[in-house]
């Protein structure tokens, strides 16, 4: 692909930059693309005074409580644009060296222009980015107690649609998005059936989990690297196993080359081409977490990267959890993706076990 591209150049003889345009010669393929919904995160720090978390009713999970009808302080909101799965996967991908874009949605309004800046600023191709007149941007509120949260979500109903790539991405990341968007799925399955020089990678979010293996089978059958948790897996076989391999490979029969399962603090687990399955623990933390946000979403594409940087499943296993560690040490899901430089300084300076082993 030809086009001009401005430059300036600072030697003129009055000292000041003189601005020339010239012809370069590049590639429109894309390293890594992701699909997904996009939105603004609001962080609101509650008290707690006024906010509490309750455990173990009647085997429900935690429960966030707070006084009903009450005037509630809060402490602090930080107001995050650009974020979800896929946006922070692009991101990832883009600070370990990838040439990144993401397809996307977003409303005609300020929020839609605050995460289309912060988009460009982190060198993320825009060119995918759809923008609807009459729409509202996505915008989440994130109630924060500690390290952990709870995320008031409303997707947006967009009309789902793959771009015209031009040329073939070498990956394409797959996540979260809205309920009106279940004939994409079988869109992509049918793409990548097409073009297999394209790997697929199934982040799947909620909705898509709730969707059922049976209704995305497609999906599942040409995807390269899938990723779920523990409870995911569990829910998406209908089984109540817990022996990491068999889970593994319950998965890899729907049809994904490389399963991955993560399983909280407990670490992660892969099941590679020739049937072994590998163990790796989580990276230790410098200090206590400030913000669980993005942890898994840090995970899934950092292993993405590392595979399509070369990396054997195993090495990839050892990069995820590095750049989780990085992330929960700050608010939002973006702002501690670590380069690959810091992320190989840190991959070097790890302790003696943080090593892959092979699970029987």
């Amino acid at each position: 692909m030809d086009y001009d591209r401005q430059r300036f150049y600072p030697h003129t003889e009055n000292g000041s930059l003189t601005l020339h345009t010239y012809t370069v010669h590049m590639s429109t393929r894309y390293d890594f693309v992701a699909l997904g919904d996009i939105t603004t995160d609001a962080f609101i720090q509650l008290s707690e005074k006024d906010a509490r978390v309750v455990c173990d009713i009647e085997g429900k999970p935690c429960q966030l409580q707070m006084n009903f009808g009450d005037k509630l302080p809060y402490e602090s909101v930080t107001v995050v644009p650009a974020v979800g799965n896929s946006p922070n996967a692009a991101v990832a991908a883009h600070r370990l060296g990838l040439r990144s874009a993401l397809v996307t949605n977003l409303g005609h309004d300020r929020n839609g222009k605050d995460c289309l800046d912060a988009l460009r600023s982190e060198g993320i191709a825009t060119e995918f980015v759809k923008i609807h007149e009459r729409k509202l941007t996505n915008y989440h509120y994130v109630l924060r107690l500690g390290a952990e949260r709870t995320i008031l979500i409303k997707h947006e109903e967009y009309p789902y649609t793959l771009p015209d790539f031009r040329e073939s991405p070498k990956y394409l990341y797959f996540s979260s998005i809205g309920e009106s968007g279940v004939e994409f799925h079988h869109e992509v399955a049918e793409y990548v059936k097409r073009n297999k020089e394209t790997k697929l990678v199934f982040q799947p979010g909620t909705f898509q989990i709730r969707l059922g293996a049976k209704e995305l089978a497609d999906l599942y059958a040409v995807t390269d690297i899938f990723f779920c948790n523990k409870e995911e897996a569990q829910n998406i076989l209908k089984t109540k196993e817990d022996h990491f391999p068999k889970l593994l490979k319950g998965l890899k029969d729907l049809g994904p080359r490389l399963p991955v399962i993560t399983d909280g603090p407990k670490g992660a687990y892969v099941t590679d081409e020739q049937g072994v399955t590998w163990h790796m623990p989580m990276y230790p933390d410098p200090k206590e977490p400030v913000d669980r946000t993005g942890a898994g979403d840090s995970f899934s594409s950092t292993f993405t990267a590392a595979i399509a940087l070369g990396k054997t499943p195993a090495e990839a296993l050892a990069w995820g959890p590095i750049n989780s560690m990085s992330v929960v040490q700050y608010i939002g899901a973006q702002a501690g993706l670590l380069t690959r430089e810091k992320l190989e300084e840190l991959l070097r300076d790890a302790p003696s076990n943080y090593a892959p082993k092979k699970v029987v």
